[in-house]
């Protein structure tokens, strides 16, 4: 398959504003890619979208939203439309996680991860891709993660989001292959994007390597010129996945029980 050209092309990223988010729209924006922006934090998207106007001369546009409640995906839809402006990338990037004994979570806060983690962005995949198989031309990038791969315990909602994710993108690969639109997963390990400080437990990843977003994010790429339905970061992610469709899926859950555990 060809690489794909970003030249002039438009992009909205969610979770924008830090993160792998924000280093797909530098990254984007440096391959001429103009960019719409969105994530909760005004500020830091204004300063973002300046940059990258400033750097690379591309449009840059903020419009902060929250995704993670009911009707945030239309109404940030409608703020795009006023624009004018195609959406021919979609970045499917913010999500959160919640950490700890289930029974001890808030559930609204559950709630609204998953509303932010999957309905928000099947959402958004539903309102861009009619668009892009009309054009025959598009990429969705849905960013799952390794949690997909095997039974969280401790960040339950999260691990099962990200399994919808990864199943949801496979599925929308197959629909659309040969149609002119590119759908993938991308899933990064643990990343050096604050995420673990966010859900209050570093110490999963103490003496582990953490990639970065923007390594992530080059992944990403090659996974897109490639056809690629999903595609894992880093050699030893590639392998820990490749067990886990091996192993039990109760030997998986018990031993990440043991790894997670709250201290």
């Amino acid at each position: 398959m060809n690489s794909y050209r970003y030249q002039d092309q438009t992009a909205l990223i969610t979770g924008a504003s830090s993160g792998i988010g924000e280093a797909y729209a530098r990254e984007l924006a440096s391959r001429g890619c103009h960019v719409i922006l969105t994530a909760r934090s005004k500020t830091k998207l204004e300063a973002l979208a300046s940059e990258l106007t400033r750097v690379h001369g591309v449009q840059a546009h903020a419009l902060p939203c929250d995704l993670s409640q009911a009707g945030a995906p239309r109404m940030l839809a409608e703020s795009i439309s006023e624009l004018g402006l195609p959406v021919n990338i979609l970045i499917n990037n913010a999500a959160f996680g919640t950490y700890g004994r289930f029974e001890e979570i808030d559930s609204g806060r559950e709630q609204e991860e998953i509303m932010l983690n999957t309905s928000a962005l099947v959402e958004l995949t539903h309102l861009y891709l009619p668009g892009m198989l009309k054009r025959k031309e598009g990429v969705v990038v849905n960013v799952a993660s390794m949690a997909a791969f095997a039974p969280c315990a401790y960040m339950a909602v999260y691990g099962a989001t990200k399994a919808f994710v990864l199943s949801f993108s496979e599925a929308l690969w197959a629909e659309t292959r040969g149609r002119g639109v590119r759908v993938m997963a991308l899933c990064p390990g643990a990343t050096d994007t604050g995420f673990f400080d966010e859900v209050g437990s570093r110490d999963m990843v103490k003496g582990n390597a953490l990639s970065t977003p923007q390594r992530v994010v080059q992944a990403g790429f090659r996974g897109i010129d490639k056809g690629r339905s999903y595609i894992i970061d880093g050699r030893s992610n590639q392998f820990a996945a490749l067990v886990s469709q091996l192993l039990p899926r109760r030997s998986l859950a018990l031993a990440n029980e043991r790894i997670s555990r709250p201290k």
